[in-house]
């Protein structure tokens, strides 16, 4: 199995028992959450947004439109940061100041470059695609000349990239535990998909497409 190979940036300081060294771990993290948060400098200022993203081995690519200044800052000299956490639940603890979430998260550091091969474009979009809504590269109208030149995909390697994760009960002093003067446990915190619903334009006739409520009945089942 791949190792994450930690570099000085990416080498946890604290709780550092909760790091995972194996790639694979990262590659599920990404996988299964929808949103990361791109970290830039713009303008001397750091910001923060929340992108839409897609793994492709071990590239993500993000995108956004040609005039956005993020995803210009995002190709300068600066190093970029990419975050995606996962909320696994609440940790009640029988202390306040013990109180804990369970979580999956990942950052990711490095210069991400403009992608400018249109071959390499069009499979960012594709991959962008099949990560937020699977299926629907092939269901829905494809890219036209107009839309892919008011897009710009940005790619980032994965190499330097760090993950944690906690998945624990509550973690309380033995003082407070002896005490039995509060309940502790874990409140799970799970994302599941709705019935879909239609457009209100769309015509009489439709029936929801298999890809769609395909991903209704995996979350179902998932949550059982």
């Amino acid at each position: 199995m791949s190792s994450l190979s930690p570099t000085e940036r990416t080498t946890l300081g604290r709780k550092r028992h909760r790091a995972a060294s194996e790639r694979a771990v990262l590659h599920a993290v990404l996988d299964e959450a929808l949103i990361c948060h791109l970290g830039v400098v713009r303008d001397g200022v750091p910001l923060v947004l929340p992108t839409g993203y897609g793994r492709d081995g071990d590239i993500l690519y993000l995108h956004g439109s040609t005039g956005a200044a993020s995803l210009r800052a995002a190709t300068g000299e600066t190093d970029v940061c990419v975050t995606v956490t996962l909320l696994d639940g609440i940790v009640y603890c029988r202390s306040v100041n013990n109180h804990s979430v369970n979580y999956r998260s990942a950052v990711i550091l490095g210069k991400a470059r403009l992608v400018t091969d249109p071959d390499e474009k069009m499979r960012g979009l594709h991959v962008l695609t099949d990560h937020l809504s699977p299926g629907s590269w092939e269901h829905a109208r494809a890219v036209n000349k107009k839309e892919f030149a008011a897009v710009s995909v940005i790619a980032l390697d994965l190499a330097e990239a760090s993950v944690k994760l906690r998945a624990e009960g509550p973690d309380d002093e033995p003082e407070d535990v002896t005490a039995n003067a509060a309940w502790a446990g874990v409140l799970p915190v799970r994302t599941v998909f709705g019935e879909p619903e239609p457009s209100a334009d769309l015509p009489p006739g439709w029936t929801v497409p298999e890809h769609v409520t395909a991903r209704v009945t995996k979350a179902a089942a998932t949550a059982r």
